[in-house]
């Protein structure tokens, strides 16, 4: 027995010495990058606390939460909120509107920025490259609830968009309050909105294109618009994956902030989304548990869909996240 403890002993030693090496490695290369470290930190305690603590509040969908109880004496309900909203009559309803505004400002709004990246990249003068840049960039800065307020007001019976409308001979409505018109409005201004600021992913990736490619190409007698198909957009192609990916992973949370402030009763109908939908029946009805459940549903197929596109991404192009 002895023999063997100290064969035991014996072979450990090596294994243990290697353990503190690595570990006095480990130290010291923390201690020699201790500023990125602390820069870090900010961070990780805000997502810490505002994004993962709060993971521990999706409990009261399985609940029939009282504050008078709290979330731990509150009963169990299992899946019977998911199941009444399933069967409700307005899971469709919103769910029919929520995928149209969202295929539809991906369907729009996704090669916006693409398409504004490669006229920039085109433009030769630079002050007036930069002068597009700022004035597409600026929207991006401006609060929410500014640019909501401007599409109420242009979208009024006075405003600006009915006096373009009467300019072309047509008559004054009240935009907003037709439910059919809901959805362009909404992705003409979000395109509005995002389009410049989009485009600066794109505008670096162009570049760090090499420019013997198109030195080559010019040589071989390629025009500027075959050069766009043969060298400009290829090399964009693993920067349009992975934001179209990203993309996805939210495709059912949409802007509902945006909505919240530009629809009515009216035209709840188109306007209404899932997102919406757990504001009212959360904040206003006080259903707490009830809209717990469907935000919870929500995130759990938006999390199906991003995996789903990830993997096939990186079957089809072998670009993916993970």
């Amino acid at each position: 027995m002895a023999l063997t403890r100290r064969a035991e002993a014996t072979a450990s030693a090596p294994r243990q010495s290697v353990l503190r090496l690595l570990d006095s490695r480990k130290m010291r290369r923390i201690a020699n990058d201790r500023v990125l470290y602390l820069m870090l930190l900010p961070f990780l305690v805000y997502y810490i606390v505002f994004h993962y603590v709060p993971l521990m509040g999706n409990v009261v969908a399985f609940k029939r939460f009282s504050p008078a109880r709290g979330i731990i004496d509150s009963p169990w309900v299992g899946l019977s909120y998911f199941g009444q909203f399933l069967s409700s009559t307005n899971f469709w309803r919103v769910l029919r509107n929520t995928v149209t505004i969202s295929l539809s400002t991906l369907i729009v709004g996704f090669p916006a920025p693409i398409i504004l990246a490669l006229m920039l990249n085109e433009v030769r003068v630079t002050a007036f490259k930069r002068t597009i840049q700022s004035i597409t960039y600026l929207p991006h800065f401006v609060s929410l609830v500014v640019v909501s307020g401007l599409i109420v007001q242009f979208s009024s019976m006075q405003g600006l968009f009915n006096d373009i409308i009467v300019a072309f001979g047509g008559i004054r409505t009240p935009l907003l309050q037709q439910a059919r018109l809901f959805v362009p409005i909404y992705v003409a201004s979000e395109v509005w909105q995002t389009v410049g600021w989009g485009s600066i992913i794109y505008l670096s990736a162009l570049s760090t294109i090499d420019p013997n490619l198109y030195e080559a190409a010019e040589i071989d007698g390629a025009g500027r618009f075959k050069q766009l198909f043969a060298i400009t957009l290829p090399s964009l192609i693993p920067t349009i994956t992975v934001l179209f990916i990203l993309r996805t992973g939210t495709l059912l949370s949409v802007g509902h902030e945006k909505i919240i402030l530009l629809y009515n009763p009216l035209i709840y109908e188109r306007a209404d989304v899932i997102m919406t939908f757990v504001y009212r029946r959360g904040l206003i009805d006080l259903n707490w548990s009830y809209s717990t459940a469907v935000g919870l549903l929500n995130s759990v197929v938006n999390a199906f869909i991003i995996v789903g596109t990830n993997a096939v991404s990186r079957r089809v192009s072998e670009t993916s996240l993970w």
